[in-house]
């Protein structure tokens, strides 16, 4: 029956939708047609017209094939994209340009890193004369842990050298397909960060990195440090302001990985060396190393004892280079190596200070640039555990052939590092030279302060009505004049390379947000780094200010916050009670963190199923004594 019916449907269906005339009840068109009119009901006429029932019309719907492993895949950019990417764009530029120019300074970060066109095709050529699905399993097996995901942390070790010189190929392109780009968007934020705080004074054209490896800080530090050109160019290694660049590694298969990647580059006027020490003829002199970069990146982790840490160290700081850069990974481990490292080139500086044999050398001792606003001890390490860490993190587009290697879909990834930036001479202080020393009102206001003032000066403007007894007349005054109340503070800057020379001095001493703001509706609570050498409570209310708040609202970890609080501000330290504690304690702190990662607590659940057991005897005992009264009548 039902069967007869469906096909009794779709006969009618492919008649109303291949006849030449629609379907008609009426005499005279029955009669022009070959075949007699079907009177139909209403509802089965639009059940036909509305459903499409037939066979022949049908089209099958087929599921897209998932693109296969190592396959490029084509990415559409609608115009509707880019609209919202322009909105989104002008949407931020409107938000900064609300800030005032000291949070603006302060907060000023690169976005997400993109790899240079020059070393993504280098590093694509690498990949197309090698195996991918063996690259896959080398990239797996080097740096895939299944319990911690993707590693960025190159340690491995062989039972000979015939072995590990049978796969330095092999793990050289691993290493530059995984993990070159992540180092390279680390190196980029933390070079930037510090050429952005030392302003154009600081010229590096000479660059020494231990612990080079295939080049990551090569290309991160030729691309930071351009030649004035036009915006529009992209970085190149032809177009860096270095001129020497020298890399120190004692593994071959990533140093002649590294050499591969330059080989069909241009690099201009850049001559770039590799070597397995630093030798005696290449240190510098203190008069001459004040362009000299000394860098090294993850290379701390790689040495097992204190011991050989503490030589590396000092080696870093006899090479005579002016600004010494140290990133490791953002572990206990690795923030406790950039903590010691720390703590030991402000420890030597300290000591050529008191040397009075190094009184007429031009640059003694040394002070943190970043991102520490002191040179004292570090507040969150102890010397003997660490419990917290102080780092950041860094967003990296990834390129096609580290999604393809990776097998990932995902088309960024997050980099989490710790570093310290330090440079020979004393810290700079608040009042520069030939800047005013009424600093701290300059630079404070932005859109959002001068909004303020405005609302203020319309408000102070507001005519007020005053009867005087008078025998004719009303006298009407105004009850102040606007611009004498008008805090200084909120006032425009007038010179902006002054401001901007201004707060680069101060900078050195702003708080340092090591953790992610509470942001409340009435409040945004901060915990910072201070000059103290203190991690600090800041808190900062709706009643400070729309602009102090408006700033506090919009920052976010790693920035430099420039307002000083309100009220005073609470000291925060680490508890030294087994187990920890709340209150005290630093930093964003969310329900269970106190709590042993694995550890289970039942106590709710017993404490329920009690109350549970409870309530129900409870109730039998009612009902009984409900039962018994009854009983009873």
């Amino acid at each position: 029956m039902l069967r007869g019916t469906s096909t009794t449907l779709r006969i009618l269906a492919h008649s109303i939708r291949h006849a030449g005339t629609p379907f008609s009840t009426s005499a005279v068109t029955a009669s022009a047609q070959p075949n007699a009119a079907l009177d139909l009901e209403p509802t089965l006429k639009a059940l036909l017209q509305d459903i499409d029932i037939s066979l022949t019309s049908h089209k099958h719907v087929m599921a897209k094939r998932p693109p296969r492993e190592l396959e490029p895949v084509a990415i559409e950019y609608p115009e509707e994209a880019k609209d919202a990417e322009n909105f989104v764009e002008d949407h931020s530029e409107r938000s900064e340009h609300r800030k005032s120019p000291a949070a603006r300074f302060g907060s000023q970060k690169i976005g997400a890193v993109v790899m240079p066109t020059e070393l993504q095709k280098s590093i694509t050529a690498l990949i197309d004369a090698s195996d991918k699905v063996q690259l896959h399993s080398d990239a797996t097996r080097l740096f895939f842990h299944e319990s911690e995901g993707w590693d960025h942390s190159y340690d491995v070790k062989y039972r000979s050298r015939k072995q590990g010189a049978r796969h330095s190929d092999r793990d050289g392109t691993a290493f530059a397909s995984v993990v070159l780009p992540a180092h390279y968007s680390a190196i980029c934020a933390v070079l930037h960060h510090v050429k952005h705080r030392l302003g154009s004074q600081w010229n590096v054209q000479h660059v020494i990195d231990w612990g080079s490896g295939a080049g990551s800080g090569l290309w991160a530090s030729t691309n930071t440090f351009q030649k004035p050109t036009s915006a529009s160019e992209e970085p190149r290694l032809s177009t860096s302001n270095i001129f020497t660049y020298l890399g120190i590694d004692k593994r071959d298969g990533l140093v002649a990985i590294g050499k591969r990647l330059l080989r069909d580059t241009d690099l201009g006027t850049l001559s770039a060396t590799w070597q397995r020490s630093f030798r005696e003829d290449d240190k510098i002199k203190r008069s001459e190393g004040l362009d000299t970069l000394a860098l090294s990146a993850f290379m701390l982790s790689t040495l097992q004892t204190p011991l050989a840490r503490k030589k590396f160290v000092k080696e870093l700081w006899e090479s005579g280079a002016h600004t010494i850069v140290l990133i490791d990974h953002k572990t206990k481990a690795g923030f406790q190596n950039i903590a010691e490292a720390r703590e030991y080139l402000l420890e030597m500086g300290r000591k050529e200070l008191n040397d009075p044999e190094t009184s007429d050398w031009p640059v003694r001792g040394a002070h943190v640039v970043a991102p520490c606003p002191h040179d004292g001890a570090c507040p969150l390490y102890s010397g003997k555990s660490v419990s917290l860490v102080c780092g950041f993190s860094q967003r990296l587009q990834r390129p096609s052939f580290v999604r393809l290697t990776k097998h990932a879909r995902e088309g960024h990834e997050d980099i989490e590092y710790s570093y310290i930036a330090i440079q020979r001479g004393s810290r700079p202080s608040i009042v520069g030279e030939g800047i005013s020393t009424q600093v701290s009102s300059v630079g404070r206001v932005g859109a959002v302060g001068r909004e303020e003032a405005e609302q203020i000066r319309l408000k102070e403007e507001r005519v007020t009505k005053e009867l005087v007894l008078d025998a004719d007349h009303v006298v009407m005054r105004h009850e102040a004049e606007a611009t004498d109340h008008i805090p200084l503070e909120i006032l425009p800057a007038e010179n902006s390379e002054e401001v901007e020379a201004a707060l680069r001095n101060e900078a050195f001493h702003w708080p340092r947000l090591v953790f992610p703001p509470l942001k409340k509706s009435g409040h945004i609570i901060i915990d910072a780094c201070t000059a103290e050498g203190k991690i600090m409570r800041i808190t900062i209310p709706k009643s400070q200010g729309k602009q102090p708040f408006y700033d506090a609202r919009k920052s976010s970890w790693g920035d430099i916050f420039p307002h000083p609080p309100k009220n005073r501000p609470q000291e925060k330290f680490q508890s030294t009670r087994e187990g920890g504690s709340r209150g005290d304690d630093i930093g964003k702190r969310a329900k269970g963190r106190d709590r042993t990662k694995g550890e289970k607590r039942y106590s709710k659940v017993e404490e329920a199923l009690k109350e549970r057991k409870m309530a129900s005897r409870r109730d039998r005992a009612v009902q009984k004594e409900h039962s018994a009264l009854l009983a009873e009548r």
